[in-house]
């Protein structure tokens, strides 16, 4: 079983799929200003989960195309298909290595984390989260201010890895 703050991560990232539910390839690249495209915050994403679970935790170098993504980069209108391609990729993998955490492990640095005074890797954890959720408001108004209706309601539905439990 993964520990409950993966559950955690893998909850927000099920919602942030939910508000993506029947966008459009056109409406995913548009850019209302001063915010992004949705297919834009989706490259964002999976670049900082690739970051965080395969550049600092195993030290990988793979999906290049993210580097466009990385916080300061310019805005770009990708193709909604495409990232949605490279964001699955990336999870997956991520998830290779997020299922063997422990609470120890997230106590500790990623392993490949070279910056002189590394959060450990819980705090990581926590941040892609909480970016998720950050990502999930963005794109839910970029959707409303695109005229879409019967737009999914946020937090939804818990279901049950995402309910609390004890990390011990």
């Amino acid at each position: 079983m993964a520990h409950p703050r993966v559950d955690q991560l893998r909850f927000a990232r099920s919602e942030w799929q939910r508000g993506l539910v029947a966008l459009s390839e056109a409406d995913a690249a548009v850019r209302l200003m001063p915010m992004n495209s949705i297919s834009w915050m989706l490259g964002h994403l999976a670049w900082h989960e690739r970051l965080c679970w395969m550049r600092r935790a195993r030290g990988l170098r793979v999906e290049p195309i993210l580097d466009a993504f990385a916080s300061g980069k310019p805005a770009t209108t990708p193709s909604l298909a495409e990232m949605q391609a490279v964001w699955a990729r990336v999870v997956s993998s991520g998830d290779e290595f997020l299922d063997g955490l422990t609470t120890a492990d997230l106590e500790r640095p990623l392993a490949h984390d070279r910056r002189a005074d590394p959060p450990v890797a819980g705090t990581r954890l926590q941040y892609i989260t909480y970016h998720y959720w950050a990502h999930v408001g963005e794109a839910s108004a970029v959707r409303q201010m695109l005229g879409h209706t019967n737009l999914p309601e946020y937090v939804g539905t818990m279901p049950s890895q995402a309910h609390y439990r004890r990390d011990d």
